[in-house]
This record gives C-alpha cells, sequence and structure tokens, in this order.
C-alpha cells in the first residue's frame, strides 16, 4: 500500500470556477491516497465545497475588503504564517499567482513546491523568476506549455497534465424537458447554451454579435447564459452590460436567457441542443470537456488548448477568435444538421472518454506530486 500523501493545497479566491472546480475533482478520486490541506478564503462556495467533503481547511487572507490582492509582501508573509501550522509532503499552488506566491517563499519551505498553469498570459520578468523557484510547474495543455516557455519558464520544470471529467457525471443523457419549462418556452425551440465567468475573455460579446446576424435565420433560437461575472472592475461592469444591451437593441431580449451560477450544468447540458464557447482564449476549457462528456454538440473558438481536445470537422465546429459571423455560420450548420450534430457528439465523447477521463488525470496528478516528494 503506497504511503498517504499530505499535500498543501493553495487556493485563491473563494468562488468555484474550473480550476477550483478540477482540484475538487482530482482530490475527490484521489481520496485514499491523499490527505489534503486546503489553504483558501475563509468563506464563499469553495469553503463550502471543501467542508463537504470533510477537506481540512486552514483560511487564507490574499485579498483586502474591497476584494483587491494585497501587496505580495504581505500575502507572502500571511501564507508563511499559514504554511507554518501545515505538517505536509508538498504544497501545490493551484493557480498561476499562487504559484507566483509559492515561488516566492519556497526557499524558506521545507517541502517542495508544485504550481498549476491554468492560464495563458502575459509573464513579468519577476513573475518568470518566482514561478521558476517552485520544484515543478503543471501546465494544463501543450499551448499553454509553448506560451509560457516562451516567456522564459525553464523547460525541465514545466510538465503537461490535462484536467480530467467525470463521464459518468457528464454523460449523453434523454431531454426531460426541464429547461424549457423553467424558461416558459415550447418544445421547438433551439437552446444555444454558453457557460463561462462573464467577462471579455470568455467571448460573449462575440456571441451576442453572433445571435444578432442570424436572428431571422434561426428565430427559434434561444440563448442560454450560464455563470456570473466576478470581476468588480467598471470595464468587467460594462462588458457585461453591453451583452445584454445587444440582444435588447436587435429586440432579442426575450431570446436572453440569463441564469447565473447553476450545480446542476451537467442537466443543462442534456436539455440544450448546441454548447458554443466563443472564448478568446482557453487553456483548456473545462466547460468542453464536460459538453464533449455529456454528448452536446460543440462550436467553439479555435485558441489556446481546444484543438488537443477537439477536431474540426470530426468532433466540433472551431472557427477564428472574434469573427462573429464565421461563429454564426457554424452556429447554423449544425442547428440545419442533425446528423452533423450526432457525428461531432459522438466523435468528442470517445476523445474525452479515452484521454480525459477523470480517473486517469487523477493518478497522473498523484504520481506527479509522489515523485515530486519523493514519497513512494
Amino acid at each position: 500500500m503506497p504511503q498517504r500523501l499530505r499535500v498543501a493545497i493553495v487556493f485563491e479566491y473563494p468562488t468555484l470556477s474550473g480550476g477550483e472546480r478540477s482540484m475538487l475533482a482530482v482530490l475527490d478520486r484521489a481520496s485514499a491516497e491523499i490527505d489534503a490541506v486546503a489553504l483558501a478564503p475563509a468563506a464563499g462556495p469553495l469553503a463550502a465545497a471543501l467542508g463537504d467533503r470533510g477537506i481540512q481547511h486552514r483560511p487564507l487572507k490574499l485579498h483586502d475588503a474591497a476584494g483587491r490582492r494585497l501587496p505580495l509582501d504581505a500575502a507572502c508573509s500571511g501564507l508563511r504564517e499559514t504554511m507554518a501550522e501545515c505538517d505536509c509532503d508538498l504544497v501545490h499552488a493551484n493557480s498561476l499567482a499562487m504559484g507566483r506566491l509559492v515561488g516566492r517563499i519556497a526557499d524558506a519551505l521545507d517541502v517542495p513546491t508544485v504550481a498549476h498553469l491554468r492560464d495563458i498570459i502575459g509573464l513579468s520578468r519577476a513573475a518568470t523568476r518566482d514561478l521558476n523557484a517552485n520544484s515543478r510547474l503543471i501546465a494544463v495543455s501543450r499551448a499553454t506549455r509553448e506560451f509560457h516557455l516562451a516567456q522564459g519558464l525553464a523547460a525541465d520544470r514545466v510538465t503537461v497534465l490535462y484536467n480530467g471529467v467525470d463521464c459518468e457525471l457528464f454523460h449523453p443523457g434523454p431531454v426531460c424537458g426541464r429547461l424549457r419549462a423553467e424558461l416558459g418556452l415550447p418544445d421547438e425551440p433551439l437552446l444555444v447554451l454558453t457557460v463561462g465567468q462573464i467577462g471579455l475573455r470568455k467571448g460573449q460579446d462575440v456571441l451576442a454579435e453572433a445571435a444578432v446576424l442570424i436572428r431571422e435565420r434561426l428565430p427559434q433560437a434561444h440563448y442560454v447564459l450560464v455563470g456570473e461575472r466576478l470581476s468588480r472592475k467598471p470595464e468587467s461592469v460594462a462588458f457585461e452590460r453591453s451583452v445584454q444591451q445587444r440582444f435588447e437593441a436587435a429586440g432579442m431580449a426575450d431570446r436572453l436567457h440569463r441564469l447565473g451560477s447553476r450545480d446542476d450544468v451537467a442537466v443543462l447540458m442534456n436539455e440544450a441542443d448546441l454548447l458554443v464557447h466563443a472564448a478568446h482564449q482557453e487553456p483548456l476549457g473545462r466547460v468542453l470537456l464536460e459538453a464533449a462528456a455529456a454528448g452536446l454538440p460543440i462550436v467553439a473558438t479555435d485558441v489556446g488548448g481546444t484543438r488537443e481536445i477537439l477536431s474540426n470537422g470530426v468532433s466540433a465546429r472551431l472557427v477564428p477568435p472574434a469573427r462573429p459571423d464565421l461563429l454564426a455560420a457554424a452556429i447554423v450548420e449544425l442547428a440545419h444538421s442533425d446528423e452533423l450534430r450526432r457525428s461531432f457528439a459522438d466523435a468528442a465523447r470517445e476523445r474525452v472518454e479515452r484521454d480525459f477521463s477523470i480517473d486517469g488525470a487523477a493518478h497522473r496528478l498523484v504520481e506527479l506530486w509522489r515523485v515530486v516528494a519523493e514519497v513512494k
């Protein structure tokens, strides 16, 4: 029987976005091998999820009352104090930003550190230096790794490990009519689903423009947006408002349905007809893995690690980013072809079952932790 690993996992935000959900899914599968202690904000959806799982949680303060990040020195001091209470074999930073923070104190720790690279963003020299101070870095896709190597991350420290998806939770299922009933719609409308944090990077504005372009060609289409705006920045508030206003200006306000954050995305994917993901950048879209596992046909932008999951014309229709005209054409194409939707859905499901299962992802991460911690 392998020795149990004790891993301290550092989370930045109190919310449950893709990175948090991906790590929790791994911990669910690895509970027989891992004793995890979460260093995370004291309250919020993440804290509740940790409590539900019985995962030890040590509060970590990284933001002030207005939601602004604490200065690096202050954040590092708080992290060191919290880490002093943990008896662990390894520290895992669950995001690039936390990887930088952990890297800055790595020399003061007596255990190795690992950081997840879940973003494709520009790095300063200082950020690159901090990240390279970790024992190992995990990129969620080849595209993510290549992007960051070009910015100076050490090639011998960056390993690609794909996220996984629970193919039992997300699976093809019959339409029961629950979502249409919730929205007060008859059976005929085409439900186009998009899932993700409301913000410029996810491209909801591009989807809105595409919807307007095809409003007469697909008069039965309704657009279901799942997700919330987490940023308080004025430009983020304005972006959210602009998406709503684009539908309203085109006389389509009744065809946009904002559902906010949902815990039943797997059910919604069985109820929808099409998943559209118009992101401007995507290291490895968790929603794409979930939709593929659910057998929901996909139209997505060909950015970041998306083509490592999906193949254009085989398992999805991929289009360039920021091209609402091409996004619109792809939506119409799939809306008019039951055969193409079925073909794409079947191929995508087969792909994720083979290469992106949550059991495989959990096994690979735990094995990497064991190698880094030198615990067998």
